[in-house]
């Protein structure tokens, strides 16, 4: 078993995902600019590094979850990132969303000096990251990705391998867009029938047994109080904020014009979100688009 992983970025998703490796017995060290966010996890057990190349130097396996591209490449890449940091016996595990060419290019990297990395973005939200329950899709030589199965067992329920470096990227952004032109489909039905004096419950249940039945009705409804400890419920606070799901739209977009793909649901879905985020959906979970609906009423 790997005696020790190093955990560098610990926001909604990141935080929970190395609470679930340390119970299971890993020794872990966290680094995070958030201080308060690493105090909880050195309350559970885990140790603080003074940066992430510290937290990187001693590990077995290092595990990053960052909001963007830059940040990654930044971290990874130069005289002074991770890749420098780590010998070559390190398995470099970057899980955040980004480009498929910035994913490709720190692979690149760490291979070039010998080490190596997978791509392994996650699907499934906090709620997934704290039942230790969430998706991997993977990209990488298969060695890196089996050699990673232990590591992302203990976070994870299903593990996928899409195929070579940035293939990972490319599959969980075909993902994300989908699930913004769901989410949406979903808060449109839902306020509609609400308008129309509809429980918005007994609405939700309806459209679960049938037809519209979809992964926002199952498990992240967005309408607040049809489902318990849901981000609909508290306050749209939480979750996966809706600045995220924007660059997460707008990796896809950049993907549809590369590959010539007609995307016109995942196009509108973009602009409804960045409108949503410009008129106050800054910092909320991206369920809250029904709220931008009603807004619009």
């Amino acid at each position: 078993m790997t005696s020790h992983i190093a955990f560098i970025g610990l926001g909604n998703m990141g935080g929970p995902m190395a609470q679930n490796l340390l119970k299971h017995d890993y020794k872990v060290t966290v680094f995070d600019l958030n201080e308060e966010a690493v105090k909880l996890l050195t309350d559970q057990g885990a140790q603080a590094a003074t940066s992430a190349v510290t937290a990187a130097q001693q590990a077995d396996v290092v595990v990053t979850m960052l909001p963007n591209g830059d940040i990654v490449k930044s971290l990874y890449i130069g005289d002074k990132g991770l890749i420098q940091a780590a010998n070559n016996k390190t398995l470099l595990i970057d899980c955040s969303t980004i480009a498929a060419e910035d994913a490709r290019a720190v692979n690149a990297a760490a291979k070039a000096a010998g080490i190596g990395m997978i791509d392994a973005p996650v699907s499934g939200g906090t709620a997934a990251a704290e039942a230790g329950t969430l998706t991997f899709i993977c990209g990488g030589d298969t060695a890196d990705y089996e050699a990673a199965q232990p590591v992302l067992s203990a976070m994870g329920k299903n593990i996928f391998h899409a195929g070579e470096a940035g293939a990972g990227q490319v599959a969980k952004i075909c993902n994300n867009m989908l699930l913004a032109i769901h989410m949406i489909g979903t808060s449109e039905a839902l306020n509609m029938g609400v308008a129309q004096g509809l429980d918005p419950a007994v609405m939700s249940d309806i459209m679960k047994a049938s037809s519209g039945n979809n992964w926002s009705l199952q498990v992240y409804n967005p309408y607040p109080g049809v489902m318990p400890n849901v981000p609909a419920s508290r306050g749209y606070q939480g979750g996966f904020m809706v600045e995220l799901m924007n660059k997460d739209l707008g990796l896809a977009q950049k993907l549809a014009a590369q590959s010539k793909a007609a995307t016109p649901l995942g196009a509108l879905s973009a602009q409804l979100y960045q409108i949503h985020q410009n008129q106050g959906g800054n910092g909320l979970d991206f369920s809250s688009i029904l709220q931008f609906l009603q807004s619009k009423q």
